[in-house]
């Protein structure tokens, strides 16, 4: 049986799924933000937990991270690292609607700014934890499959035979 459940964890469709998942989502959600930051930065202001002096930073960073994690992540490149980085991004996330809710706040959460308007609540938070339970897979069993890190260590160990035996 446990044999069995390590077998399916380490499939690599399994977790070319997961990346797909949680890689699409940061990437489709980082592109309204880069595209409007002002409007951004007012979302985040909207929670009351940070100063305004780091918010137009915040909300000048916080996209483009989400973005090369994204991309990263679907192409399998540091999969710890780039699971790692939005599963800490998804704590935050869970935190600030969690505080959001306590205060009674009824606004957008900011997660796809313009493109996608959805309200904090219990959901958002679900579906966060959702996508940090993806991460932690992604982390815990970092199938090396179907990543372009694999090919590229394919190619170098093709090219150091090819070396070697010249």
């Amino acid at each position: 049986m446990k044999n069995k459940l390590k077998q399916i964890l380490n499939n690599p469709f399994l977790s070319l799924a997961a990346r797909l998942t949680v890689g699409i989502v940061f990437i489709y959600a980082s592109v309204s933000k880069i595209a409007d930051p002002h409007q951004f930065a007012k979302e985040i202001s909207n929670y009351n937990i940070m100063l305004d002096s780091s918010l137009n930073l915040m909300a000048l960073a916080l996209p483009w991270i989400e973005l090369i994690a994204g991309l990263f992540l679907i192409a399998g490149v540091r999969l710890r690292a780039n699971s790692a980085i939005i599963g800490i991004l998804l704590i935050v996330f869970i935190i600030a609607v969690g505080l959001a809710v306590a205060q009674g706040l009824d606004i957008n959460c900011g997660c796809f700014s313009k493109m996608a308007s959805e309200r904090v609540g219990l959901k958002k938070i679900f579906e966060n934890s959702g996508m940090l339970l993806l991460c932690i897979y992604i982390f815990r069993y970092p199938v090396p499959n179907l990543t372009l890190e694999r090919l590229y260590d394919k190619e170098e160990t093709d090219n150091e035979e090819e070396i070697t035996n010249y």
